[in-house]
């Protein structure tokens, strides 16, 4: 039995939006998502509020969606501070297949679809 499925590798970028930013932020500055890993560049740094608003958007991005989904087309996400223009712009960047055995124990429910 075939238990491959892909994820998308993801390169979450600050772009700068139409109001000035206050945080630290820098254009340019990014992390990439491949597979299961954050990666940051050497000397790259990215703020903790910032991630946490982006974490929880990254599994879904990371997934084949319906083409009609609003979280295919969606891709700029506001700094969490009211008061910085800064965005964070979700790309994905290429798609890495995995195995599900070799990703957990927990056997495929068959029953399951």
């Amino acid at each position: 039995m075939n238990d491959n499925f892909e994820l998308y590798n993801l390169k979450v970028e600050v772009i700068a939006g139409d109001r000035p930013m206050i945080c630290k932020h820098k254009v340019g500055d990014y992390f990439l998502v491949i597979g299961e890993e954050i990666i940051f560049p050497e000397n790259n740094s990215f703020s903790l509020y910032a991630l946490s608003a982006i974490l929880p958007l990254l599994p879904a991005k990371q997934r084949h969606l319906h083409q009609n989904d609003w979280m295919l087309s969606d891709s700029l996400i506001a700094c969490p501070d009211p008061n910085c223009g800064a965005l964070f712009k979700i790309t994905r960047i290429g798609k890495q297949i995995f195995s599900h055995d070799e990703c957990t124990v927990v056997p495929i429910d068959k029953g399951d679809k």
